[in-house]
């Protein structure tokens, strides 16, 4: 029960969904509430099906099926990653939209890389070594459930607040999201360097 609890709560802390409405601050002002919790809903139901077919499967997914190993998948995850912090601390929030795309294909786009990334599902494949896979599987969507839950309020508490106090709430964004940026910026040279390393260490 203890690990079950650790396993939702540490990919909590990794999907952040404080950071993620942040990155979805566009989406949040110029959808309704129903709009943007079908669209969230959808997003979520594609992590659960990604996150759990890692955690059912393993790393044996990188071997055996894209025959790569994990630490490439963290270098390139890193280099995106890195990319997307970049962009953010130049532009601001208005960069994330081009990098997700047409809104017709949002909830893909929103599901990866703001949902699936080298650290959640790095994490999954953890989550599945630790739990029985039935647990696995259910923490994985107890996980995805609150972090949904948390963005919808979060969406709520903007729509109600904007129009008063819609200047703190541009500087909050604007602030958060740099800050966001950096230290995505540094996970993502963590990652590359983790891979690197690895990678190094099997060759030689």
């Amino acid at each position: 029960m203890i690990d079950f609890i650790r396993s939702i709560t540490l990919l909590l802390v990794l999907l952040n969904p404080f950071l993620i409405i942040v990155y979805l601050i566009d989406i949040v002002k110029k959808k309704t509430s129903k709009e943007f919790s079908r669209i969230l809903i959808r997003a979520g139901i594609i992590s659960f099906i990604v996150f759990s077919s890692f955690a059912i499967l393993g790393d044996t997914i990188f071997r055996n099926v894209f025959n790569a190993s994990l630490a490439s998948f963290q270098i390139f995850g890193g280099i995106v990653f890195l990319l997307t912090g970049i962009q953010f601390i130049f532009k601001g929030s208005a960069s994330i939209e081009s990098l997700r795309g047409e809104s017709k294909h949002i909830a893909g786009a929103i599901a990866m890389p703001i949902f699936i990334g080298p650290g959640t599902i790095s994490y999954s494949i953890l989550i599945g070594e630790s739990l029985s896979k039935t647990n696995a599987i259910l923490a994985i969507a107890s996980t995805i459930l609150i972090c949904v839950s948390i963005i919808m309020l979060l969406k709520k508490l903007h729509d109600k607040i904007h129009v008063k106090k819609e200047e703190l709430i541009e500087q909050y964004i604007d602030i958060a999201g740099r800050v966001m940026a950096l230290l995505l910026g540094t996970v993502s040279v963590e990652l590359i360097m983790s891979g690197l390393n690895f990678w190094i260490n099997q060759k030689f």
